[in-house]
């Protein structure tokens, strides 16, 4: 019954009209720009607030891509009492970016908004970490690598997220998994799966069983490496689903399903009120 009316309460918000995203600088790398486009409650106040939040990165393959991606997901926790923010990163097809660069600027996107929680009205350790595909990578990623800082970064603040909610996240880089034809050797540097620690916030993931880039023994092997080491670590598999199927507006409705089991997972850390 909670599903559902969160299901209908998207619709609704949907229907209601979009939130218009506030845009912060917070990189400039290479001659290129970046931002933040940031959703925060209508009745958000900085000076008052702490709000928990989630930063989102677009997927793309790490070629293309654009941050209204997650709009909708950031709206929507807007709209519930969070801080939602969708990443500018640098891509291949835009700034002949590699993954590296990509990972790099997720970390950078993280330590920016810890560092200036204060000015956003934010928990500094109630920030969590989102995408989908490749930006499901750079999430991941910044959540387990070590390594691949921006020179510029002041490493004393983290980047590691408190939480993480993960669609269709590309996170095996080593043989057979995708995206080893663009990491190759060096993929134990950049792989998430390949770096799980006890350090490894609560995550929640969702795949679809048709996926044609993550099979499902992918995600149960990270589910299940993740519990080992004792890690809350919850996986969704839609039947019928195929890559990209969380997106709004898609077939079956995956994205009023995520958003709602999203939701679940945001109120049993506290971040969100019933």
């Amino acid at each position: 019954m909670k599903v559902f009316f969160t299901c209908l309460a998207v619709c609704l918000w949907c229907q209601l009209g979009a939130q218009s995203a506030d845009i912060e600088f917070y990189k400039k790398v290479e001659g290129h720009e970046l931002n933040l486009h940031i959703f925060a409650p209508l009745d958000h106040e900085p000076e008052r607030d702490k709000k928990p939040a989630l930063v989102f990165f677009f997927g793309g393959g790490w070629v293309g891509g654009t941050p209204k991606q997650f709009y909708p997901q950031c709206q929507h926790l807007a709209k519930q009492g969070m801080v939602a923010i969708s990443a500018e990163y640098r891509v291949k097809s835009r700034q002949g970016a590699s993954p590296f660069d990509c990972v790099e600027d997720g970390k950078s996107a993280l330590r920016w908004v810890r560092a200036n929680a204060d000015k956003l009205g934010v928990d500094p350790n109630r920030i969590g970490a989102g995408g989908g595909s490749a930006g499901g990578h750079v999430a991941a990623a910044v959540a387990t690598v070590s390594g691949l800082d921006a020179s510029g970064d002041d490493l004393s603040v983290s980047c590691r997220p408190n939480a993480l909610v993960l669609f269709n996240p590309v996170y095996d880089n080593g043989p057979g998994g995708f995206g080893y034809g663009k990491v190759k050797d060096r993929y134990r540097e950049i792989s998430p799966m390949h770096n799980l620690s006890q350090a490894m916030p609560p995550t929640i993931v969702f795949l679809g069983d048709q996926d044609d880039l993550i099979p499902v023994s992918t995600a149960e092997n990270f589910r299940d490496q993740m519990v080992k080491l004792g890690v809350r670590s919850e996986l969704f598999i839609y039947p019928g689903q195929k890559h990209g199927f969380f997106n709004q507006g898609k077939p079956g409705d995956g994205y009023g399903k995520t958003v709602a089991e999203m939701d679940r997972f945001l109120f049993s850390l506290g971040w969100l009120d019933q």
